[in-house]
């Protein structure tokens, strides 16, 4: 047991203040001889281990508790084995020691997924070692010389960290789960001297982002990588001296690590430690595993040298391959209901714990939507419906209280590995939370729905803030009180309104490729976020807007999906044939005008909701500029011509934000915009014409992506000489690239649409008119 106990403090990471928990008072000392002595002695004695001297010094050099690793090599009274960890795998049985083991003494090993790719730094050659027929624990790696040894491990560090890094969770909680590890001999082709080490097989992006902790927040995954590769090997691999090279770089390495304990020493020491000494603390001690004996089954078809190899395979192909990864959404509940559960168990929040169990009850689903009106009965008396939307309405109020919602994203983003979580992060932690109802019924739009999740949900800015759920079996009832300025009728409306269009595919996450799309498929007249649509339908004086979310809320069906959502007529044969009684499930179009606010037909049939009008309610204004309504051609009149109404003609075409491309003279983007011919504070003198700016701004377009093409193109070129071990570029820089160019590919579209189209139509006819109006 320590001295004192482990400490926690919160320090600086880049942006963001990260809490440093379980920091110990001491690093582990330097390791004597005799306690080295006992490693080695209790490996060679134990009946099922087979490994070299030299590998078991190694094995006792990287543990910190070379007693806890003799103990568990001893035989014991009934097993003779020791209490080696065992793993039965394919053909052989794995025997483990598991401590805890130096950063510094861990190599990174062979990753299975290198073996198809062409690497700029090709992997050392593997060999299987054996003792009278018997596979020992360990494997060789023949590399070309201590050159090619440094790059391939900077490399492997550099690669991995180029595609992923756990940092900022392991500068807060260390590394949790145990790398799978073993000894390794490593050879050299140019003749220099062998040394024997320990390579992890399983766990190097952990490897690596410890590293990249050690290294700061500010340095790269090259500079972490060269970190690693310095601290591994020093300066100079090769250099010669009396004693065997593996001491020798044993001795560069307790030198290195008795620097960062004199540090750390200094750091701990202050009321305040800071962020190096944070680093140095989370980083300088890893748990392993470490495989220290192999034995072949009985049968086994493989070669005593290539059975411990294949048993390790087999092991990571268990954790990477044979064990099916989380989705998503599975990981947004564990997430988010371990950050609830977390800040029940602080007791430090503003909410009471009761309530708090209740809320956690509900969002897990060991609260029944039956039990809704008794967990949630108010103190007048009025008690929500026991309906799965209102479980929503809620689950979400509680879950964004402006109490509760600050420390839930500080525990999700603390689980989820220290990174910023904003609102819309939030809200993607919501979705499968909300949809446990009717996740089974609504399935084949459960993607759509997740997507707006993703895109904000229903957190607006007034949800999020204080508000009461108002209960009632008629949302339509709320309107009138919500128009007068009833902020717990607006905001009940948007999470029972905003639910109910997300969950049934009548408002989705509206990407570049909606803009183009037809009404009946799923077109928006304009992109905005989902949650500012939820946002301007709930407002005070939009009158639609509150009709259309209190009719899509009174319509909900938690147990089955509307026709709205349904564009396959087998999904909603299937559906009717699934044994679902009753009227068809169908959401309207709102019209102020009718009594019951229901939009019919010339035929008196109700006109069916689209996405499109949802999302044209939510901001009316908006969806007239960037579709405006069809005014007849009248003849022109002699002389001058002043329309105010010009955009209205059909020559404005949806950008890709939803805004409208004019034609000459409505130039409004540009900074030199010049003033209308009627301005008289416009002097013409000093400007240009539009023509002559606009010719000049086509050249710069063609020039810069005729420069982006030849940049691409040299990138193209020197993708063979990185190799595959890490992207050419980014994956995050790809994303970025990938939106630019598909809002510069919307826009030219929109420019080339609407030129063919004046090109086209005479000027005596009318051009077609806009879709959706």
């Amino acid at each position: 047991m320590p001295v004192h106990a482990p400490r926690s403090f919160t320090v600086q990471w880049g942006s963001e203040s990260v809490l440093v928990s379980n920091v110990e008072p001491e690093l582990p000392v330097a390791t004597a001889d005799a306690d080295l002595a006992k490693v080695v002695e209790a490996g060679r004695t134990n009946p099922v281990t087979l490994l070299p001297e030299a590998a078991w010094q190694a094995v006792a050099r990287a543990t910190t508790s070379p007693d806890g690793v003799a103990v568990q090599l001893r035989p014991t009274a009934t097993d003779p084995a020791g209490l080696l960890m065992v793993e039965n795998v394919d053909g052989a049985t794995l025997h483990s020691v598991v401590t805890r083991v130096h950063l510094s003494e861990m190599l990174p090993g062979i990753q299975p997924r290198t073996g198809m790719e062409v690497m700029e730094i090709p992997d050392p050659q593997v060999q299987g070692i054996t003792d009278a027929d018997r596979p020992c624990a360990i494997v060789r790696y023949r590399y070309q010389d201590p050159t090619h040894l440094r790059n391939h491990v900077w490399q492997t560090i550099h690669g991995t960290l180029s595609l992923n890094s756990y940092a900022p969770s392991i500068l807060a909680r260390k590394v949790t789960r145990n790398l799978i590890t073993h000894p390794v001999e490593i050879t050299f082709e140019d003749g220099t001297e062998s040394f024997h080490a320990l390579v992890v097989r399983d766990g190097i992006t952990r490897l690596a982002s410890a590293w990249a902790v050690l290294a700061g927040p500010d340095a790269d995954a090259a500079e972490a990588a060269g970190l690693a590769v310095d601290s591994l090997f020093g300066k100079n691999t090769a250099a010669q001296g009396g004693s065997p090279l593996g001491q020798r770089l044993a001795a560069s390495r307790e030198k290195w690590r008795r620097t960062l304990r004199e540090e750390f020493t200094q750091g701990i020491a202050e009321e305040q430690p800071g962020t190096r000494t944070a680093q140095i603390a989370q980083t300088s001690v890893l748990p392993a595993q470490i495989a220290v004996g192999a034995e072949g089954h009985p049968g086994h078809l493989l070669a005593a040298e290539d059975i411990f190899d294949d048993a390790i395979r087999s092991v990571l192909a268990s954790v990477h391959v044979e064990f099916k990864q989380w989705d998503t959404a599975a990981q947004n509940v564990e997430v988010a209901t371990r950050a609830l559960k977390r800040v029940i168990q602080l007791g430090d929040s503003l909410v009471p714990k009761d309530d708090l169990q209740i809320v956690y009850g509900l969002a897990v689903g060991r609260i029944p939507v039956e039990e809704l009106p008794r967990v949630f009965a108010g103190d007048t008396g009025s008690e929500p419906p026991g309906t799965a939307l209102w479980r929503s309405v809620y689950l979400v109020h509680a879950l964004t209280r402006p109490e509760l919602l600050e420390p839930l994203k500080d525990q999700a983003k603390a689980i989820k590995g220290g990174k910023r979580m904003g609102l819309k992060g939030f809200a993607e932690l919501l979705g499968p939370l909300i949809d446990l109802p009717w996740r089974s019924y609504k399935k084949h739009v459960t993607t759509q729905a997740r997507n707006a999740w993703n895109n904000g949900g229903v957190l607006t800015s007034d949800v999020i803030q204080e508000w009461e759920p108002r209960p009632t079996d008629d949302f339509t009832s709320l309107v009138k009180p919500a128009l007068a300025g009833d902020t717990d009728a607006r905001c009940t409306l948007a999470v029972a309104g905003g639910v109910a269009l997300i969950a049934d595919k009548l408002l989705t996450r509206n990407v570049g490729s909606a803009l183009m799309a037809a009404k009946e498929k799923g077109g928006v007249p304009f992109r905005a976020d989902v949650n500012q649509v939820v946002e301007d339908l709930s407002q005070q004086h939009n009158e639609l807007g509150l009709w259309t979310l209190a009719l899509a809320a009174d319509r909900f069906r938690s147990d089955a999906l509307p026709e709205n959502a349904v564009t396959m007529r087998q999904l909603i044969h299937k559906q009717r044939t699934e044994g679902e009684p009753g009227t068809p499930y169908v959401h309207f179009k709102v019209d102020l005008d009718n009594p019951d606010r229901i939009e019919r037909d010339a035929d008196g049939v109700p006109v069916m909701l689209h996405q499109w009008d949802v999302v044209w309610a939510s901001n009316p204004e908006r969806a007239l500029k960037a579709h405006p309504l069809k005014t007849p051609l009248v003849p022109h009149p002699s002389g001058p011509v002043t329309n105010p109404a010009q955009g209205a003609a059909g020559t404005g075409s949806p950008g890709a934000d939803g805004s409208t491309t004019h034609g000459a003279g409505g130039d409004d983007t540009d900074t030199g915009t010049s003033a209308p011919p009627t301005d008289p504070n416009g002097p013409h003198a000093v400007h240009r014409p539009a023509s002559q700016r606009a010719a000049e701004h086509r050249q710069v377009l063609r020039q810069s992506i005729t420069g982006a093409r030849d940049s691409l193109d040299q990138l193209l070129l020197l993708e063979p000489e990185v190799g595959n071990h890490t992207p050419i570029v980014p994956v995050n820089v790809l994303d970025e690239l990938h939106t630019l160019l598909i809002g510069l590919q919307t826009d030219v579209e929109n420019l080339r649409r609407k030129a063919t189209r004046e090109e086209t139509v005479p000027e005596d006819e009318e051009a077609p008119e806009e879709a959706g109006v």
